[in-house]
């Protein structure tokens, strides 16, 4: 009997032992050189509940909604997040406008009492970073699953997260990189007008706004009041850059061997470039005050059917342009519609943009870091994130008998669907979606967007600079970015003769370029480092 009970007692404590791992207690556990809290008490798969523990809440910081009209905190969207996590958030949220203005001084004392933060900006100094106020989420992967697969899918994400000492700070929410970029956009109507195609190269390009220059295409009577091409100064280098081989978009390329040059230093290809611009300007096709163009103005001159050719970001296209046109009936050949880019002597291309949106980070002062660590995993999951490009189903979109998401006909009206909250990325780290934005433009936009995207290549990455790095950037840049802007438009207009493009390239070097190319080389050598790793 002794025996026996003996042997009872060890199978209960075992029993009891094991249990430990599922029961009502939570303690610390070592991750990497640091004590962590844990919820061995709390079975966590990425998947809702996070927590079985009644009465758990955080508090988050973030900015209100940039639409005036939507209460992001009590919008739907947002809500059912929470819901289905099992907690309360305590919302601090700041306006939108002036969320850098507030945050910024905040974080740079330290006194912040929130959970989890979305910070100002992306930290690209890590300043924060270095300043140890956020926690390393890496060190917390065990309660992150979602984010850990995310982040395995999306290797150059992972890679420009990274910080220099070789941990993950931040979670993202992303844009769309390759889709609904800016693009050149072509009136159909006057090409149809013309008898003339959309041009592929720069001298055909040069031959439709020379057209449109001499002829009545709005038919209005009067020659002289067509303006052939409206696009604004900020657009210059996206729309002519890449037909002379350059990204003037990031300003800075890397070659097939990984060596990083300068596009606006280029001594052939941007001589080359403003070369161009200078014929277009001196000929009258680039109107003299294209410095102070703005995209209120141009949307005027299409109601007014002055002008045949625009570029912006491809969403424009049937959400702004087409529909500001007097002709437009909601079809292709009465619109303003998308084209691949120009070639020149180099083959054309678009540059994307960087696909890194708002950042989350969990604050190093926080009592609940594993509870917030979980709850941003949740929000990357991917039943969040289709909620944030569809929003409810049966509210705004309905799944047809294919399996296909489709918008309802209440979802039409973007007001409606701000206050639902969709694509909350003030306070979620939301993923934009192609398929739900294709499915808010015209069928033949997205058609032509899904056409478009194999020209778009992928921007200069988004690196962190170290504090070194650092310095140098922000003591020269400023001034050669300065520069670079006064000389362009002194060449395009003539102001310059191109006869001092090498003055302007010995300019360039007084102002330490050299140093700055060396740091953007260590930055992407970095970079790949950390790509290749993945």
């Amino acid at each position: 009997m002794k025996r026996l009970l003996v042997l009872l007692t060890a199978l209960c404590m075992i029993l009891a032992l094991a249990a430990c791992g599922k029961g009502s207690t939570a303690g610390t556990a070592t991750q990497g050189n640091k004590s962590v809290q844990t919820e061995d008490d709390d079975y966590y798969d990425g998947k809702p509940p996070i927590t079985r523990k009644p009465g758990q809440s955080l508090k988050i910081l973030a900015r209100t909604s940039n639409y005036t009209n939507v209460d992001i905190a009590n919008a739907e969207i947002v809500k059912k997040v929470i819901e289905n996590a099992g907690i309360t958030v305590n919302w601090q949220l700041v306006d939108h406008g002036n969320y850098s203005d507030a945050v910024t001084p905040m974080l740079s004392s330290g006194n912040v009492d929130a959970d989890i933060i979305q910070i100002p900006d992306k930290d690209q100094n890590q300043t924060y970073i270095k300043s140890g106020l956020f926690v390393p989420l890496d060190e917390y992967f065990d309660y992150m699953p979602n984010f850990k697969a995310w982040l395995e899918k999306n290797p150059v994400i992972k890679a420009e997260i990274t910080a220099d000492d070789g941990h993950i700070y931040y979670v993202p929410g992303t844009n769309v990189g390759k889709d609904y970029q800016p693009v050149l956009m072509y009136n159909k109507v006057w090409l149809k007008k013309a008898g003339k195609d959309i041009p592929k190269t720069l001298d055909e390009f040069v031959d439709l706004i020379r057209h449109y220059k001499a002829n009545d295409m709005n038919g209005n009577g009067n020659p002289n009041d067509e303006i052939p091409m409206s696009v604004t100064e900020a657009f210059l280098p996206y729309m002519f850059g890449p037909a002379f081989g350059l990204d003037l978009v990031s300003g800075f390329q890397a070659d097939e061997n990984g060596k990083v040059k300068y596009a606006y230093a280029d001594p052939e290809n941007y001589k080359n470039y403003l070369a161009f611009l200078n014929s277009l300007y001196r000929e009258g096709l680039l109107e003299v005050e294209y410095t102070s163009l703005n995209r209120d103005q141009i949307v005027e001159r299409v109601s007014n059917d002055l002008t045949g050719i625009v570029f912006d970001f491809s969403w424009q296209m049937s959400m702004l342009y087409s529909p500001s046109l007097p002709y437009y009936d909601g079809t292709e050949e009465t619109a303003f519609v998308g084209a691949p880019p120009l070639s020149g002597t180099h083959e054309g291309f678009y540059v994307g943009r960087i696909e890194l949106g708002n950042m989350f980070g969990v604050n190093a002062k926080s009592q609940n870091i594993v509870l917030a660590c979980k709850f941003l995993d949740y929000a990357m999951s991917d039943e969040c994130q289709e909620m944030y490009q569809w929003g409810i189903e049966g509210k705004s979109y309905i799944v047809d008998e294919n399996g296909n998401k489709k918008f309802t006909e209440q979802a039409r009206d973007n007001d409606w669907l701000q206050q639902l909250g969709i694509n909350p990325a003030f306070v979620y780290p939301a993923q934009q979606s192609v398929a739900s934005t294709d499915e808010l433009v015209a069928d033949w936009h997205a058609r032509i967007n899904a056409e478009i995207r194999p020209y778009v290549k992928d921007p200069w990455p988004f690196i962190y600079s170290t504090e070194e790095e650092a310095e140098i950037i922000n003591t020269y840049f400023v001034d050669i970015e300065t520069y670079i802007k006064e000389n362009a438009t002194a060449f395009i207009t003539g102001t310059k003769s191109l006869d001092e493009f090498n003055d302007y390239l010995a300019g360039l070097e007084s102002l330490n370029l050299k140093q700055v190319l060396e740091v953007r080389q260590a930055q992407y050598d970095r970079f790949l480092k950390a790509y290749k790793g993945n």
